[in-house]
């Protein structure tokens, strides 16, 4: 699978390559500060999976049938408690 990391998620990059996906970041592919129109147009016409923190950009692909994902905090805060739970149950 191929992904396109939004900016705050370029980090990510060798992580997700460590787990054997083919990773671009916006910034590589020119997106830097672009709208969030244009990086779900990039993805869509590429055939990558966007990986998001942002509402907007995930409600247009969505829209448009590209394909996503929408890693927001409510999502970061339950892993974190389950691994809190998991880690020191009481």
């Amino acid at each position: 699978m191929k992904l396109l990391l939004d900016e705050m998620y370029a980090g990510l990059k060798e992580y997700f390559e460590t787990l054997g996906y083919e990773v671009l970041t916006a910034q590589e592919t020119g997106l830097r500060s672009a709208k969030d129109k244009d990086i779900v147009e990039y993805a869509g016409k590429n055939g990558l999976i966007l990986v998001t923190q942002d509402q907007k950009p995930a409600e247009l692909a969505e829209l448009t049938g590209v394909k996503y994902v929408l890693i927001s905090n409510a999502l970061i805060a339950k892993i974190a408690d389950e691994k809190i739970k998991e880690k020191y149950k009481q």
